[in-house]
Formats: C-alpha cells, structure tokens, sequence
C-alpha cells in the first residue's frame, strides 16, 4: 500500500494554479525527497497532504483513505512547517504538555527520552533554543502523534551545515524507531542523497519526475559523443532530457530502455539528473503505475 496518494490534485488562487494536475504515489516505508525551485508548489503539495489547505480539485489519500478535515484522518499525519511555529515563550516542558493536551494519542514516555538524548532542558524557554534545538523539538512534538505519515518541510532551512547533519542523523534514528513514512522537502539535493530513497520533482505547479532513486538512476543514461550525435538525438523517438552541444562534442541526459541506454552511456548522478530536468520544464518521467493512472484519467 502506497502511504501518501494524489489524483489529479490541484490548488488555484484566484486565477493563478500553485499545483495543477498533481497524480502521485509515495510507497510505504520510504524516505521520499521533494525538491524543485521556488515557487514550484512544494508547501502547497505538503499542506494539502498535511490536511491545511483544502484542495480546489483533486483528493489526497493517506495509507489508501481519502483525507478528510476529520479528527481522526488528521491524526495520521504529522506536519512540521518551514518556520517551526513553537511558542517562544514556552518552555519545552509545556511544549510536551501542549502535545499531549492537543493529540490524545500522543507518546510522551518517547518524546521525554528523545529530548533526553537530545541534552535539551525541558526547563528552557524555546526563544532561548538553537534553530538547530528549536528543529529537534518540532520534530520530537511531531513524532509524538505517532502518525502514519511525517511530513517536514524545509526542515534544514535554517541550520548552519554541522546543525543539519546533526539533526538529519536524528531524524533518520527517530524514524527507523517509528517506522513513518516520510516525505521531506528541501533546495539541497545533497542533503538527501544519503537518507532518502525515493524522489519527487515539482516545476512550475506539475509533477514532472517521479520515481526511487535507483529507478531513476538505472532509467536514464549520459551520452556523450561527436558533434554529429546532437542531431540524432533529436530526432529520436524518445527527445534527451538535455542536450548540450559544441563544434566537437555532444553531452545528453536520455531517458529510455535502460538496456540500450546502458549500452551507450554512463549512469548520471542524482543531481545531474535532477538539473537536467528542471533546465527542460517540458520533460518529465514517472513509474509505469503512475503513468498508467494518469492516462487513464484523462481519457
């Protein structure tokens, strides 16, 4: 069962779309990335998972059922917000007494032995916390719903690069005690690489890549070769993702059969992958499921 669905999951403002025509499956047990530029929809996706926002077409479903506003729905997610909303003047006892008063389900033996392991006082005012503190103490508020589904966005915005190894190292340990399934945003693709195993890739309001990381890399291939090779591979059946020429040599990124792209190319790295795409908006990929749903929709 995949724990995080959409189907033709859109949210407009007015007359602009911050997501449009979003169909897209997280599989159970993943770590899924969600990256793309600013403005690509990324919050909207997450807060319209999260239950926040009220989608304007489109449903989202969790572990198989249809979110709705409901309690007892919004209790399988849990949501940790770029800005980490904590009572500043709070101290983190009463954070944990917030918790509990507000999630009945919430695991409070946990989260005291998390902050314990953590070294944060309980008796400290949360203004007075690190970002990298502040950061840890969402996330224990958060892992104390004991939700299906953890949702953090931009999590490591604001933490100095020792302060977000720390915190990912954290995470990562809370999660695999949990067992949650996570879908975590960021702008830094190298902060992910070594955690999460399955990927997302907003642009301009559309999903344009989907896929583990595995499958992604094993799908596509970078070829290079003379001059010459740039106007075969446009023309191909399948266009490169990306294609850079010079008077001497072509480089392309090209998406396919795996066993004929093996035969002439060289696996690409994540984030090569990853820029290829977003240098060609038009371009996109996906698992057959996803693709198959999505035709189908459209018939």
């Amino acid at each position: 069962m995949n724990a995080l669905e959409t189907t033709g999951l859109g949210k407009r403002y007015g007359r602009t779309w911050a997501l449009r025509d979003c169909t897209l499956a997280v599989p159970s047990g993943t770590v899924t990335a969600l990256v793309g530029p600013n403005g690509a929809g990324k919050s909207t996706l997450l807060h319209l998972a999260a239950g926040l926002l009220t989608p304007t077409v489109g449903e989202v479903r969790v572990a198989g059922r249809r979110l709705s506003q409901q309690g007892q729905d919004l209790a399988r997610v849990a949501f940790v917000a770029q800005d980490k909303p904590l009572f500043a003047t709070f101290t983190v006892e009463e954070i944990l007494r917030f918790g509990r008063a507000t999630n009945p389900g919430f695991d409070n033996a946990s989260a005291r032995a998390r902050l314990d392991a953590y070294r944060i006082p309980l008796d400290r005012k949360v203004g007075h916390l690190s970002g990298g503190q502040r950061t840890l103490v969402a996330l224990t508020l958060a892992l104390g719903k004991r939700a299906e589904l953890l949702i953090l966005d931009e999590p490591l915005a604001d933490l100095d690069p020792l302060a977000r190894q720390e915190v990912m190292g954290a995470m990562m340990a809370a999660v695999s005690d949990t067992g949650a399934t996570v879908v975590l945003s960021s702008h830094i693709l190298t902060d992910l690489v070594d955690t999460c195993d399955y990927l997302l890739l907003l642009n301009r309001g559309r999903l344009q890549l989907a896929g583990s990381f595995d499958e992604l890399i094993e799908a596509h291939r970078i070829v290079t070769g003379p001059a010459e090779l740039a106007a075969q591979l446009r023309n191909a059946p399948v266009p490169p993702v990306h294609l850079s020429a010079t008077a001497r040599q072509a480089t392309a990124l090209v998406r396919g059969d795996p066993a004929d792209a093996r035969s002439s190319g060289q696996a690409p790295a994540l984030e090569e992958l990853v820029l290829a795409y977003l240098r060609n908006p038009d371009a996109s990929w996906m698992p057959a499921p996803i693709l198959a749903r999505t035709e189908t929709e459209a018939a």
